[in-house]
């Protein structure tokens, strides 16, 4: 027959199991406002009841409960959310960079504006057509000179400006390298100290999120996959085991193990530029002793927008990326334009009859929008409007304003106000299109999260609830060994007395 005293170890169980479940609701309180923290529950288990079945069990009508016990301490995360949201925030951080990376630079080129590149070409054009009416005029001639001067001038900043905006990319490209490994390294040490402490059956819940914190932080920078791999020894079912973690290429397939798990060790991200001409482009990156083309990597996270921003050496060898494109388009431009001007200047008269000379400087080629600048030789008298030396005549100076109309870019006849209006169009869709999208990440980013918050964040009043479940459970229980107490009290000191 079963041991009265068998309630009293019911009754503690019971309210042992619930005070354990009252300390983890205290966790989760105090945790409610930690960055990562997933919230946690106490699973209770029956214990097995009594008798356990054999030859020599009693017989009796059938088995008795012998009360309840916290089998394990889970956290409440759902991987499938991870999973989603770590993908929206690769996406994110690629097209929030380069939404940034394309706003600087529309900063710069400042179109349309007062001050722009195009309203200072209609400017020196407007004053060779004032010209060609008063060839003779000092003004006029010191007018044109001037704001030629501004031309050249407009270049140099706007190509200036793009190489600076694209040198502060080159350096925070190199932060970045640091910070991916900074956090690789760090979810390494979180690897090794789970690994210490899942194979003796423990569930290192915090450790669990902070290293779910860090794959988030690194899931913005590159495009990564995790894999499970298990710690060994003799883990709980639900142990979530080591974390490794590859580095993704533009088709989904992996390219470098960054973080890896059954080593414990890490292959630290590098980077190397290119030589001579490029020594200023990403050429390929570098994962521990791998070497990986840089038109490999995936086209997704913030450090792959940097990337493309600072500028990279593409598979033919060539330079490209958002800022030397559109250096090499204003160079471009600045030297078609440059060649163009000077071959017709070169067909006039100047003020004192003589033949035309460069009006820009072409000593030393090539000519680039950095580069760019008068002749120093050139004065106001210097300017050749006259088409023959004549007095009055302008019609050199009229072609010179009709330069703007007859370059060749490409290969191509066009005129200069179409090729750099397809310039900043070109920007500008862009720029539209990295915001628009940068926009839908968020939003997509923000949804997931929200279900994820949903399932895994604290609730104050839900937690209140279960504390107040927990505690009239304790006292129930507590309320159990009393009662149990008076039976036994009964039948010491009660039973027996009757005779006296």
């Amino acid at each position: 027959m079963r041991s009265t005293f068998a309630g009293l170890e019911t009754a503690r169980r019971g309210m042992t199991a619930q005070q354990s479940a009252l300390f983890v609701t205290g966790h989760n309180i105090a945790n409610a406002n930690t960055p990562g923290y997933s919230r946690q529950r106490v699973n209770f288990n029956q214990t097995e009841p009594y008798p356990a079945p054999a030859m020599n069990r009693p017989a009796i009508p059938g088995q008795i409960g012998t009360g309840v016990e916290g089998g394990t301490i889970e956290r409440i995360r759902n991987s499938f959310l991870d999973t989603q949201y770590r993908g929206e925030n690769t996406k994110m951080g690629y097209w929030s960079s380069r939404s940034e990376a394309l706003g600087k630079m529309e900063e710069i080129m400042n179109e349309p504006s007062e001050n722009g590149l195009s309203v200072t070409l209609d400017r020196f054009w407007q004053g060779l057509q004032d010209l060609s009416v008063q060839p003779e005029d000092p003004g006029a001639r010191s007018v044109v000179l001037e704001r030629g001067r501004a031309v050249s001038e407009t270049f140099n900043y706007l190509s200036n400006s793009l190489s600076a905006i694209q040198k502060d990319f080159k350096d925070q490209v190199n932060i970045s390298v640091e910070q991916i490994n900074s956090i690789a390294r760090q979810i390494n040490n979180v690897n090794n100290q789970i690994a210490s402490i899942e194979p003796h059956g423990y569930l290192p819940n915090d450790l669990y999120d902070e290293r779910d914190r860090l794959i988030d932080q690194l899931s913005e920078m590159v495009d990564i996959k995790v894999t499970r791999v298990d710690s060994g020894g003799n883990p709980n079912e639900i142990a979530e085991g080591l974390m490794r973690i590859d580095i993704m290429d533009a088709s989904g397939n992996p390219i470098g193990l960054l973080v890896d798990a059954r080593n414990k060790s890490v292959n630290e991200l590098g980077v190397k530029y290119g030589e001579n001409e490029n020594k200023e482009l990403v050429e390929t990156l570098t994962v521990g002793s791998k070497e990986i083309n840089v038109n490999q990597f995936t086209v997704n996270g913030k450090f792959r927008s940097l990337i493309d921003s600072a500028g990279y050496v593409d598979k033919n060898g060539e330079p490209a990326g958002l800022y030397p494109d559109m250096i090499e388009e204003l160079d471009a431009l600045a030297q078609s334009y440059v060649m163009a001007f000077n071959t017709a200047h070169k067909q006039g008269k100047d003020l004192y009859g003589n033949d035309g000379i460069d009006f820009f400087d072409a000593s030393t080629p090539p000519i680039t929008a950095a580069t760019m600048k008068l002749n120093p030789l050139m004065t106001k008298e210097r300017i050749a409007a006259s088409e023959d030396g004549t007095t009055g005549n302008g019609a050199n100076a009229q072609a010179l304003a009709n330069v703007r109309d007859n370059v060749v870019m490409n290969g191509v006849a066009t005129s200069v106000n179409a090729y750099y209006e397809g310039i900043i169009g070109e920007m500008a869709v862009k720029s539209q299109e990295a915001v628009r999208l940068a926009g839908n990440s968020d939003i997509l980013r923000s949804s997931v999260e929200q279900k994820r918050q949903s399932e895994s964040a604290v609730s104050i009043d839900e937690e209140m609830t279960n504390m107040i479940k927990f505690q009239h459970a304790y006292n129930a229980a507590a309320r159990n060994i009393t009662l149990v107490d008076e039976m036994l009290d009964k039948i010491i000191n009660g039973m027996g007395t009757g005779g006296r």
